[in-house]
């Protein structure tokens, strides 16, 4: 049930809830098929809404998250012509029936759009390149807070509700100096603040008509449109809002103070297999030659990957081939129920992996978002543990979801090689899982 222009109540924790109404559900998807509610471990936003979408904090089937791109594709395709999108029809029979496979080819053409496409990070890195997909003719990149030597960023902004704040835009100055429109891509507008800033920030030095702002859930308030469209009256643009859900909300209860609590999953039975895996011979012609060095100072020599989108990427440069060569090699190590885990930003790429590699793989992946853990069915983090980010001592990461006995193996994505020693805390918390092997796979290093 869509539940359209009602209040519904979802429990969060103790007595905290959230009042939601919704306003707008263009494909009447299920309100339980988008998210879970759960405390958020931050005093300046107290709750999260857990997508179920996009494989971040909760484990999905990769095929969902690719496709969860497309639907807001055929979305925005339908507002920008005024007509029902003719992909519509196949993309929900894909989407209702899980067993159907999901090609991700192009259907938007040049004569509605020919789009500049950003995701934002880290969330949206691999919603944004999946919607970039739709589109025949487009430019696609993402926001990184990576810190990379070589290059200056071309535009930065900051993200005020957020855990780590600082947005770095790493691209020619050719792909934004022109007039095709911008879409900003996230999986959540609250406030849209993070959109009007990036806005302001690309008017700036990129002025241009049009941009849309893309999200699968839009929360914004009356005032927070408003906000919006005095944005649009004062650069003189336009803004087209497109969204899956659309309604707005109310935090009702006493949010008390948050510690995040690590499951015990009891002493290790069995030590797991680990394996070490490079997937550079598949991926060595896609290594753009740069390094970086971390918030705590740590230098990597390692190059990052062409085809995530961080330096831009344009449809006629975009291939799966190599991606599903490395896929059936790693299909040959898996051991029966296989989760394959993203790292941070580094979401897309492994997430398109994941789903050329078989049943009974799922994809999610770490997060900076401190989650407080409550083993609660409705709730949208069952268990959690923290770790220090291999590639950052800075920067703190978690992962959620995961319960003893769950898989059989997990493949854990690095985009860059990591020494072993950095890998340590990770890996101890990981053991404890009880599952049969660890592969540890990177794409650039051998």
């Amino acid at each position: 049930m869509t539940y359209l222009n009602k209040k519904i109540s979802l429990p969060i924790i103790n007595d905290l809830q959230m009042n939601i109404t919704v306003e707008e559900n263009p494909f009447d998807l299920p309100i339980e098929d988008f998210f879970k509610m759960a405390a958020r471990i931050n005093k300046k936003r107290a709750f999260l809404f857990v997508s179920k979408l996009l494989g971040k904090h909760l484990p999905i089937e990769p095929n969902k998250g690719l496709l969860t791109g497309f639907l807001l594709a055929a979305r925005y395709e339908e507002i920008i012509t005024g007509n029902v999108s003719s992909k519509r029809a196949e993309l929900m029979t894909i989407y209702r029936n899980s067993s159907l496979h999901f090609i991700d080819e192009p259907f938007i053409g040049k004569e509605v759009s020919n789009p500049i496409i950003i995701g934002f990070a880290e969330t949206a890195t691999a919603l944004g390149h999946s919607f970039y997909k739709a589109f025949q003719n487009a430019v696609f990149f993402h926001t990184t807070r990576e810190n990379i030597n070589e290059l200056v960023p071309i535009i930065s902004f900051e993200e005020e509700h957020s855990h780590a704040t600082s947005h770095r835009c790493y691209v020619k100055d050719e792909i934004l100096d022109n007039q095709r429109e911008i879409i900003l891509v996230d999986d959540e507008l609250t406030t849209g603040k993070t959109a009007i800033n990036i806005i302001r920030d690309l008017h700036k030095k990129y002025p241009r008509d049009k941009y849309s702002v893309v999200s699968i859930l839009d929360w914004r308030s009356n005032d927070w449109q408003l906000e919006m469209k005095a944005l649009e009256q004062e650069l003189d643009i336009t803004i087209q809002v497109v969204s899956l859900l659309k309604g707005n909300f109310e935090l009702v209860g006493e949010h008390t103070d948050l510690v995040l609590q690590e499951e015990i999953l009891g002493m290790m039975v069995e030590e797991p297999l680990i394996e070490y895996i490079s997937l550079e011979d598949f991926a060595k012609e896609r290594i753009v030659s740069t390094t970086s060095t971390s918030l705590a100072g740590i230098r990597n020599e390692f190059g990052y990957l062409k085809d995530t989108g961080r330096f831009g990427i344009h449809t006629d440069e975009r291939t799966d081939d190599w991606i599903r060569q490395a896929a059936n090699d790693l299909k040959k190590k898996r051991l029966g129920t296989t989760l394959c885990v993203g790292t941070g930003e580094f979401m897309y790429i492994p997430m398109k992996l994941a789903s050329f590699m078989g049943e009974n793989t799922y994809y999610q992946s770490t997060t900076r978002s401190p989650i407080y853990p409550n083993d609660e069915e409705h709730y949208g983090a069952m268990t959690g543990f923290r770790f220090t980010n291999p590639e950052d001592d800075d920067v703190i990461n978690y992962l959620y979801n995961i319960k003893a006995n769950q898989y059989d193996d997990i493949f854990l994505f690095f985009e860059r090689k990591v020494s072993g020693e950095r890998l340590n805390e990770l890996l101890a918390k990981l053991k404890v899982i009880q599952m049969k092997k660890i592969n540890i796979v990177y794409f650039s290093g051998r």
